[in-house]
């Protein structure tokens, strides 16, 4: 750190030891005090505190401070209007300048001054995680999560994620966050953590953002394998045979989990795969398939409510009625109902077959009665699927699927 830099953080410290501890003014007050000030220290003083004053909020309070910004930090209509018209008047740089400003709500500008501190991003994503568990009992402030996404879309941009391998070696700190993380299929124990990415055929990989370094965004594990596998818990199997890696020929993502709830609908998955994909490709040029071995979550809920059941269902039936679900259970949009679903064929992968008794756990049982689907991503046609899929909900599926798909109609 240069002598600058230290002597500037001295001064920061010392500023913010007096202030917090003589400052108990509301935290809008601070708020607005922070939006018209002008100095680098004392506005970083002012940041820090309104942070620290939001964590020691209670939940009604934080509710009461989400309104305050909702109510009285947005646009201002006239303001808008009058900016519009002169830009329409007279479009140049100041009446161009002028309506930017006016449209943005000051809100915006308040997370970009609180976000000047050491550790600021990490905590308005946990502000922003305490909003959407609000949302649901406070639809006004879909407004202010609006702005939080437009923000944390440019912050958390593909540019600033740095790719990195999690593995045994990774600091302890990490490897008990991918623990607790792990959203598909639970880790139940350091030795399991450890079958997971020690093993030569196995890798995992997580994006990080430079201002929560220790913090994952994304991981995904993945088995490379010989052939396309049909079952997690074979993949998963205490004593199996390690298979070298350079003897595989399919790399398997079996795992996808998302670790900040703050950042929901900031997509990282797809630009995850797509990097891992090219650099399993580098690293081991023998790899010719890769695909997913994924859950199908809402398969049992959606066949209940269409009248039908895979109690009793025998393999062959089980396929067929979950590769009908991938194709034909849409939302009204003509999406997908199935989330999983929806975010792989977003991103150009195909629906490459279904397995029965795939996940036997407790979980894949009830969500899916133990079926599973591999998504094929073919580097050759990602960018068809993906495009045919984002114009008119065309879904990319092998024949294999389409033929068992037809099955389940004829059954019907």
């Amino acid at each position: 750190m240069s002598f600058l830099a230290e002597l500037m953080s001295t001064v920061f410290e010392r500023r913010y030891r007096r202030s917090s501890a003589r400052d108990d003014r509301p935290i809008e007050e601070l708020c607005t005090d922070l939006l018209g000030n002008s100095g680098e220290v004392s506005g970083g003083v002012l940041a820090r505190l309104i942070l620290d004053r939001y964590a020691s909020l209670d939940w009604e309070d934080k509710r009461a401070f989400f309104a305050f910004l909702t109510g009285s930090q947005g646009i201002d209509v006239a303001t808008v209007r009058a900016a519009l018209d002169s830009f329409e008047a007279a479009p140049d740089k100041a009446s161009y300048r002028a309506l930017m400003a006016a449209c943005e709500p000051d809100r915006q500008e308040l997370a970009r001054r609180l976000n000047q501190v050491p550790g600021a991003t990490e905590r308005l994503v946990e502000m922003r995680a305490d909003l959407l568990a609000m949302l649901p009992e406070n639809p006004e402030f879909a407004m202010l999560d609006l702005d939080f996404r437009h923000l944390f879309a440019s912050w958390f941009n593909r540019g600033f994620l740095v790719l990195r391998p999690i593995n045994w070696e990774t600091p302890a700190e990490i490897l008990e966050k991918i623990i607790a993380y792990e959203a598909v299929h639970a880790i139940d124990s350091w030795d399991d953590l450890r079958r997971r990415v020690q093993p030569e055929d196995r890798r995992c990989f997580a994006f990080f953002h430079p201002a929560m370094p220790n913090e994952p965004l994304i991981f995904v594990e993945v088995a490379l394998t010989r052939g396309v596998p049909g079952s997690v818990q074979a993949l998963l199997a205490k004593g199996r045979d390690v298979l070298e890696a350079e003897k595989a020929d399919t790399a398997t993502f079996y795992s996808i989990s998302n670790c900040q709830s703050g950042l929901a609908g900031i997509s990282f998955g797809n630009s995850l795969i797509k990097q891992v994909v090219a650099d399993l490709s580098r690293a081991l040029p023998k790899l010719s398939t890769f695909v997913t071995l994924s859950p199908i979550p809402g398969l049992t809920r959606w066949l209940a409510a269409n009248d039908r059941s895979l109690d009793g269902a025998d393999a062959a039936r089980a396929r067929a009625l979950a590769a009908h679900y991938q194709i034909q259970a849409k939302r009204p949009d003509g999406r997908p109902v199935d989330p999983v679903a929806r975010f792989h064929l977003g991103n150009g992968a195909e629906v490459h077959n279904v397995h029965a008794d795939a996940d036997t756990s407790e979980n894949g049982r009830r969500q899916s009665g133990g079926v599973m689907v591999n998504y094929l991503y073919d580097r050759a046609r990602i960018t068809q699927n993906h495009e045919k899929f984002a114009a008119d909900g065309t879904i990319a599926a092998s024949s294999e699927v389409r033929s068992l798909a037809a099955i389940a109609l004829e059954d019907a």
